[in-house]
């Protein structure tokens, strides 16, 4: 079994899609990108722009030799969409093969109205492919129910979480759970896994509050003191604050904790926490996005910039 993680803050981008490769079967889980619209009131700036395009790219690439494809929820960082922004990942740039792909998904029950037009539209693309699969297992696959987008009655709704088995290893994706509920964290746990990326908390957010950080600190480390290998990112790299918290909760723990740049090898860029310094550091035309969106922007010079080294971890949060 190999784990790719394609998309994820630390990598630049939000977005939790990894690829898990077995023998016979190329699993793609969660195959969408987004760059989060506005950020301390800016449009992303042009470098995350080159760096999500680039992931864009990379989730299309895997998609092409993709045997599966998993939907664990409906939100826009996690499908393709037919009402794409210029940032997302849309339906029409899916290679042909898409439609001929495995597809499983969380069941359309409890959505919102746009929720709910993403998981028909899903269906339109995929057909008879699709399947609900809360609850199903399927030689190396098996599905949990739903199970909270964060904190039990969360507005954000529910999500699926998946188990990848072979060779006595288990890999286990669980999404967006935050770290805010603690029965899913119980079933990520007896689920035995090795290996486990998963949202951490949304520290970026004044809503969490003190009590929801200190809930999530604590989930978190029933999983790092189980699991061999956790890799928390999404809500949780937004901030810089979130580089810190993962850093703090390794020493606690007394075994290393990942984000999802550690464990693919590449350096943490947390574009979007660093959002502000970016803009100030490498200034934005007027019109630009504009001028973007309409294909009238070269954006090969920001490409070169993709080297960008992220600051340092103790700033300020973003």
């Amino acid at each position: 079994m190999n784990i790719d993680i394609i998309a994820a803050e630390s990598i630049g981008v939000r977005g939790l899609c990894c690829l898990v490769t077995l023998p016979d079967r190329r699993i793609v889980i969660d195959p969408g990108v987004a760059l989060g619209i506005r950020r301390h009131g800016l449009l992303p700036h042009p470098l995350q722009i080159a760096v999500g395009r680039s992931v864009r790219e990379k989730i299309l690439q895997v998609l092409e030799t993709a045997t599966d494809v998993v939907f664990s929820h409906f939100h826009g960082d996690h499908v393709p969409l037919v009402d794409a922004n210029p940032y997302q990942l849309s339906v029409q740039a899916l290679p042909p093969c898409f439609r001929e792909l495995h597809g499983w998904c969380k069941s359309g029950d409890g959505l919102s109205a746009g929720m709910n037009q993403r998981f028909q539209d899903l269906a339109v693309l995929l057909g008879a492919n699709l399947q609900v699969a809360e609850g199903r297992s399927e030689g190396p696959l098996s599905f949990s129910p739903s199970v909270p987008h964060g904190a039990a009655g969360s507005s954000t709704g529910s999500l699926m979480m998946t188990r990848i088995e072979m060779n006595k290893r288990v890999f286990v994706h669980a999404s967006d759970i935050q770290l805010l509920d603690a029965a899913t964290v119980d079933r990520v746990i007896d689920w035995c896994p090795d290996i486990v990326p998963a949202a951490g908390p949304p520290l970026y957010l004044d809503r969490l509050g003190r009590a929801g950080r200190e809930y999530a600190w604590g989930n978190a480390k029933r999983l790092v003191q189980t699991i061999d290998t956790v890799i928390l990112d999404h809500h949780i790299m937004r901030s810089t604050e979130g580089a810190v918290w993962l850093d703090e909760l390794s020493a606690a723990a007394g075994r290393r904790v990942y984000c999802a740049a550690d464990f693919m090898g590449q350096p943490r860029r947390l574009l979007e926490a660093e959002r502000v310094q970016l803009y100030a550091e490498m200034p934005v035309p007027d019109g630009w996005h504009d001028n973007y969106a309409s294909g009238r922007v070269d954006i090969t010079g920001y490409f070169d910039a993709t080297g960008y080294k992220a600051r340092d971890p103790d700033m300020a949060a973003g």
